[in-house]
């Protein structure tokens, strides 16, 4: 099982959203991580075959997926990030449409759609309507949907836009659970949704690839360290022009800061006003979060303040 991207790059116009992406995807779950408009969607739709790349290869177990056509969609499941529905079917109507879109015969889709309302936690809301679903809910029917064929790829394009923390929770252990002997693309801006389940990352930037590895390996291989420190609001405002900060709090004596740097960050001022001193810069263990603020955060610049 091999999912291989070589030299992949997807031009619209003037505009390369897809740059020259190479990586190779064995059973697993795989997080795309990066910022909106990193190119992830491209991405995601180039493996799902909806629009084709402007040059490179997607080769799935060493065979051209375009050139496959129909025998790739069939091991092929895909939650974008808005799926359509018919908002007065009832949850296992929409499967049972899904399936039949499909191409599963009706005795093995409605035996394929109790398992999987069984196994999303939707078999009680199985004569609800679609309208009727919660947000965590809807998602949740969607992962149903993508699975259907038992599909050897299942691609996710931010499956936990919206949810509330309970539902995302929920929603990384069903992936969790459903990665067994397949391929799983996970795509996201937001680091907790891949952090504990995700073997490999992939960081995308500008339409590349920038760092892949485990979430170890990323946090091993940032540059920067993190400090902690507590300053005066002055001399925060001045941090935050001069380093990247992870993190602040207000607090009674000052604000405490997390900031990234080679270097322990230099306290200008040393006063507190209250008879005490700045501390000095404590050296903190990394987070995947701090990595992602080295590769896609930015200072807040001179024209920014406190919040």
């Amino acid at each position: 099982m091999e999912l291989k991207l070589t030299d992949l790059t997807k031009q619209f116009k003037e505009m390369t959203a897809v740059d020259g992406v190479s990586c190779t995807m064995e059973s697993g779950v795989y997080g795309l991580l990066g910022v909106n408009g990193a190119g992830k969607t491209t991405l995601m739709r180039m493996l799902c075959t909806l629009i084709t790349p402007t040059s490179g290869q997607i080769a799935w177990d060493g065979r051209d997926i375009f050139s496959m056509g129909e025998e790739y969609r069939r091991i092929l499941g895909y939650l974008p990030q808005e799926f359509g529905f018919y908002p007065d079917f009832t949850v296992e109507d929409y499967l049972l449409y899904v399936a039949s879109i499909k191409g599963l015969r009706p005795a093995t889709a409605r035996k394929r759609a109790g398992f999987l309302l069984k196994q999303v936690g939707l078999l009680k809301a199985k004569d609800q309507k679609m309208k009727k679903l919660s947000g965590g809910m809807k998602r949740r029917a969607g992962i149903a949907q993508a699975m259907l064929n038992d599909p050897r790829i299942l691609i996710l394009d931010e499956p936990t836009a919206g949810l509330d923390p309970t539902e995302r929770i929920r929603f990384r252990n069903l992936i969790s659970e459903l990665s067994e002997d397949r391929i799983v693309l996970l795509s996201t801006h937001i680091v907790s949704d891949i952090e504990y389940i995700a073997g490999e990352i992939l960081l995308m930037k500008d339409g590349r690839i920038v760092r892949q590895g485990t979430a170890e390996q990323l946090i091993s291989s940032m540059p920067e360290r993190v400090w902690s420190l507590t300053v005066t609001k002055a001399e925060a405002e001045r941090c935050m022009r001069r380093y990247k900060v992870a993190n602040m709090k207000t607090v009674h004596d000052g604000v405490e800061l997390r900031i990234l740097s080679e270097t322990p960050p230099a306290v200008g001022s040393k006063s507190m006003g209250n008879g005490k001193e700045a501390c000095r810069p404590v050296p903190e263990p990394a987070t995947l979060e701090d990595v992602f603020l080295h590769y896609f955060g930015e200072r807040t610049g001179e024209d920014h303040g406190l919040v």
